[in-house]
């Protein structure tokens, strides 16, 4: 079901949100069953997420607004395109998922540049994350990303309202020497 805008209702959304089967891990990232989003979400679940951080040849991130329709950090600032991993999928399988269904990038190498953990205000999350570099046109997913722009790494990360997830991946890689800090 859509608005008049051609955008999905609502209530379509929350259910498809609410409906998706999760990976559930234990603390040491063991798979231990499955669970629909809505209740690991509500039971705050251990579970493992992806995080594709795109670069164009400018050393500038894509920055996504996230929509008013995310159950997390509604309208809130992603550094990174990604999202959880679906019950019985592989995590890199998951971020070539969520790359093109986010941004419409497909094709493109991805390269594993960092596991992590995020457990932080109800969350629970082992982290894959990717680097892709990336000059081509997006596509963007009406229901998950508002809006992109380009920024260069420091000035995304001084944005308010970015999604401690990815603010923490960033910060990572540019520690890590992966991502350059000057513009």
């Amino acid at each position: 079901m859509t608005s008049d805008s051609g955008a999905p209702s609502d209530s379509t959304v929350v259910q498809r949100i609410s409906d998706e089967s999760i990976q559930l891990v234990d603390a040491r990232n063991r798979p231990c069953g499955s669970a629909p989003r809505a209740t690991m979400r509500r039971y705050h679940f251990w579970h493992r997420a992806t995080y594709i951080v795109v670069r164009n040849a400018r050393g500038e991130l894509c920055v996504q607004r996230r929509t008013l329709y995310k159950e997390v950090f509604p309208g809130g600032i992603d550094l990174a395109a990604g999202g959880v991993v679906g019950a019985g999928e592989a995590v890199h399988v998951a971020a070539r998922r969520e790359l093109a269904e986010e941004l419409g990038i497909v094709g493109v190498p991805l390269r594993h540049v960092l596991e992590f953990v995020h457990a932080r205000d109800g969350n629970h999350i082992f982290g894959s994350a990717y680097l892709v570099d990336y000059d081509g046109p997006l596509d963007l997913q009406a229901d998950e990303v508002a809006e992109t722009f380009w920024l260069p790494p420091e000035r995304a990360l001084a944005l308010e309202d970015v999604t401690p997830d990815t603010r923490q991946v960033v910060e990572t890689l540019i520690h890590d020497g992966l991502l350059t800090a000057s513009e």
